[in-house]
């Protein structure tokens, strides 16, 4: 079993018995799918939500595009789409400031993009533990397909 981290706009993909880690998830998302008969699965930390106009710039750094290529990278592992479920964390509002400046709202317009996409590409969201003011930690176990989310100052759960 390996613990493989994941780091800040970066995605990862995995089988079972290891492990994906990312540290730091403010108002970044983290976003899982995993596929439960294969026991396999994926990791992305991003930082903001749409490629669009940043082309160029790492893929895994934008919802939009890290979801996509965690997918084709689950594809080439033999993994189908329609077997896939997501559950998505972050996106907390770490800026400080008026909550209602739009320009503040990162990590509620990165949540937001999660969902979009994954609606778009008919992937189930299972679970999701977004918004807030605190960040996260999370880990997602291949062997079970459980998100062990630690949040700074409320201690831990799984989803």
């Amino acid at each position: 079993m390996a613990t493989i981290i994941v780091g800040m706009a970066d995605l990862k993909v995995a089988k079972a018995p290891d492990i994906l880690t990312t540290l730091g998830l403010g108002s970044c998302v983290g976003i899982t799918l995993y596929d439960k008969i294969n026991k396999a699965g994926g990791m992305a930390h991003c930082m903001l939500p749409t490629y669009k106009g940043f082309e160029g710039q790492s893929i895994a750094k934008f919802v939009d595009s890290a979801v996509i290529e965690l997918i084709k990278q689950l594809e080439r592992l033999g993994i189908q789409r329609r077997s896939l479920v997501a559950k998505i964390t972050g996106g907390a509002h770490m800026f400080g400031g008026n909550a209602n400046n739009d320009l503040l709202k990162i990590g509620e317009r990165n949540a937001a993009a999660g969902l979009a996409i994954l609606k778009q590409l008919a992937i189930p969201v299972i679970a999701q533990d977004t918004g807030g003011k605190h960040g996260r930690t999370i880990e997602l176990i291949m062997d079970t397909g459980a998100l062990k989310i630690r949040t700074v100052g409320l201690g831990e759960k799984f989803i």
